[in-house]
């Protein structure tokens, strides 16, 4: 079996610096727990319970991307990649359900949640940045990956 350490950090994009992104899963900084882990780490691929607070005004929607710089891959690795939440939105449960129109597509080649697995070795770091937009909807034929998705939103958080 694998040691898995993993350290999460949870990060807020908006105008405003009092935006705060909690989640009663894990503390900042702290072990992400193997139920948030993908299957083939021996979690469950259950998403976090996140929760925010002191969204800006004006806000339209918002967006959350879960990514790992710390993986073997240029670019890192985008483990959730969601958009078109509403703006009244203060929450995701845990093992949210999300729709189609809500769920990009992972560095794993599929829209969804994917669980951290991190390859043995020095602890990775997760960072959850949740985005304020100025935006109603973001529309895509196909689920946007992690980058398209970041340049879609830029100048718009």
């Amino acid at each position: 079996m694998r040691d898995i350490v993993a350290a999460a950090g949870l990060a807020v994009a908006a105008a405003t610096a009092t935006m705060q992104l909690q989640s009663s899963d894990f503390s900042p900084g702290g072990a992400i727990p193997i139920r948030t882990m993908a299957s083939d780490c021996g979690g469950v691929n259950r998403s976090p319970a996140l929760s925010w607070s002191g969204a800006p005004k004006g806000v339209k929607s918002f967006a959350l991307i879960l990514h790992d710089a710390d993986a073997p891959i240029a670019g890192g690795f985008y483990h959730w990649v969601v958009y078109n939440l509403p703006a009244g939105s203060q929450r995701l449960a845990a093992g949210a359900t999300l729709s189609a129109d809500q769920l990009g597509e992972t560095s794993a080649g599929k829209p969804g949640y994917y669980g951290p697995c991190p390859p043995p070795g020095p602890a990775h770091h997760y960072t959850f940045t949740l985005y304020a937009l100025d935006l109603a909807r973001i529309s895509s034929e196909t689920p946007p990956t992690g980058p398209e998705l970041e340049r879609r939103i830029a100048g718009h958080v």
